[in-house]
């Protein structure tokens, strides 16, 4: 199997972070609803300035930025 590319791996993360928190905020307290806007709204600044957080954390984790 092909290694994940930075691109791939922040769906991966923001994905997991989205629906572990919407459970969380589901069963244990709507405060954790803050993380999912939190993570909404970081995915909606990258889209406009093409920089986040957590593709620096993959990149030097050593994901590809491309195949």
């Amino acid at each position: 199997m092909n290694a994940w590319t930075v691109d791939e791996g922040l769906r991966l993360v923001a994905g997991t972070v989205i629906l572990i928190s919407v459970a969380l905020g589901v069963w244990v307290s709507p405060w954790w609803l803050a993380l999912t806007a939190f993570v909404g709204a970081n995915l909606l600044q990258s889209a406009f300035s093409r920089w986040c957080p957590m593709m620096w954390v993959l990149r030097r984790a050593g994901c590809p930025e491309r195949r």
